[in-house]
């Protein structure tokens, strides 16, 4: 249907509510509104018709209220009112400046409508206006309690800075990448920066588009408080209990718990088998003074435990060159003696911690700069002063069950 028949068929108009699902309670928190148009005896979305920018904005403006208070009308009879997410388009809202949203809000508040349970979602990346003014709506806005969401983060470019702006409630980041196989690891590593900063400005993680299992397993994994998609429960014209999916749920998160608590414990099996292994090798080569030479020695003997070794001092500046394992052979690289690494992420941090418990730690999984390739790094106190750096390859992780 072109924009023309929507308008003439307005009565054919009608809301649609996908569930979202909280991860604490395993319930329906919440409902997100979704346009939809009976056409030849079913629904159709009305996505398309909304994301039309050729479209007059009137149009556009007079459909998404119409759902707006079909919905609202249904919300005020409920006993207890779930959150209600509506989308908005942020350049149409800044028309009027939000007022003509504000007062519909206000009318069914006189109503019964619990402002903190409505949850205004925006798209950031397509709004072309100021983002100060912009800013100074949402910042209105909450003084009413009404929430915001940043939506459709991870499926376009999104301005981290322009986020951290708007300061949102919830960041809504679709997981449908997931599911194409060339999704590569800086897509994951973008969301990885997507949770940092959510925690860093207080906002909660919502995972939409969430069609599988395996979704499902990595938005739990990756602090998702919120979950909706396919797999948990389409959109409906009806709202659903609250409890629809509370053993399911609960079930599929055991078997989360249980499958990253067994991960944790090969992390830890490992850090403990090189603080022995290092403890006794150190002991034996205890007479070297030389760096260069003690990183040698200790390569020859961790066999495929690793690629790189180095040493540092506590205030992150290499006491040794690099010795680094290519084609199976080991070499001396003097260019890397004194670089300082202070700067990297954790450095400071993992020392203090060896400082006090006089043991080497085990690093997260991250991607290493020079290789590109999934890495940990095992480090290791020497002394009151010095440090050994082990960097651990992929093809060891891979073929260690729990460490990747």
């Amino acid at each position: 249907m072109d924009a023309l028949e929507i308008m003439t068929n307005l009565h054919l108009v009608a809301p649609f509510y996908q569930a979202v699902f909280s991860a604490d309670e395993h319930k329906v928190v919440g409902y997100e509104v979704l346009g939809r148009i009976k056409y030849e005896d079913e629904y159709k979305s009305l996505g398309p018709f909304f994301h039309d920018e050729a479209i007059p904005e009137e149009y556009r403006i007079e459909v998404d209220d119409l759902l707006l208070h079909m919905a609202l009308d249904h919300f005020i009879t409920l006993d207890k009112q779930p959150y209600i997410f509506m989308n908005r388009d942020a350049n149409l809202l800044m028309i009027d400046h939000g007022e003509s949203l504000l007062n519909l809000l206000l009318k069914y508040q006189d109503k019964g409508l619990i402002l903190n349970k409505v949850v205004i979602e925006l798209t950031e990346h397509n709004f072309i206006g100021d983002l100060e003014r912009l800013n100074h709506l949402i910042t209105y806005y909450r003084t009413y309690g009404i929430k915001i969401a940043v939506d459709n983060i991870g499926k376009e470019s999104s301005n981290f800075d322009r986020i951290g702006l708007l300061n949102p409630d919830i960041l809504k980041i679709d997981l449908k990448e997931l599911l194409k196989t060339t999704t590569g690891q800086a897509y994951h590593d973008v969301l990885y920066s997507i949770s940092l900063l959510a925690r860093k400005i207080g906002a909660t993680l919502l995972y939409e588009d969430v069609e599988t299992l395996f979704q499902l397993q990595y938005a739990w994994k990756n602090g998702g408080r919120y979950y909706q998609g396919y797999f948990l429960h389409k959109p409906s014209s009806e709202l659903v209990c609250d409890e629809v999916m509370k053993e399911k749920l609960k079930e599929e998160t055991l078997h989360f718990i249980q499958h990253e608590k067994k991960k944790l414990f090969s992390v830890y099996d490992l850090s403990e088998q090189l603080n022995i292994k290092l403890q006794g090798l150190v002991q034996k080569y205890k007479k070297v003074d030389n760096y260069n030479e003690l990183i040698t020695y200790l390569s020859q003997n961790l066999g495929e435990l690793s690629f790189r070794l180095y040493v540092c001092d506590d205030y992150g500046f290499q006491q040794s060159a690099n010795i680094i394992k290519e084609e199976e052979k080991w070499s001396l690289k003097e260019e890397y003696y004194m670089k300082n690494w202070s700067w990297r992420p954790y450095f400071l941090e993992n020392i203090v911690r060896m400082k006090y418990n006089k043991k080497g730690i085990l690093s997260d999984l991250y991607s290493d700069v020079e290789s590109g390739e999934n890495i940990r790094t095992f480090s290791y106190p020497l002394n009151e002063k010095d440090y050994l750096f082990i960097d651990i390859p992929y093809e060891f992780l891979f073929e260690h069950d729990g460490l990747l």
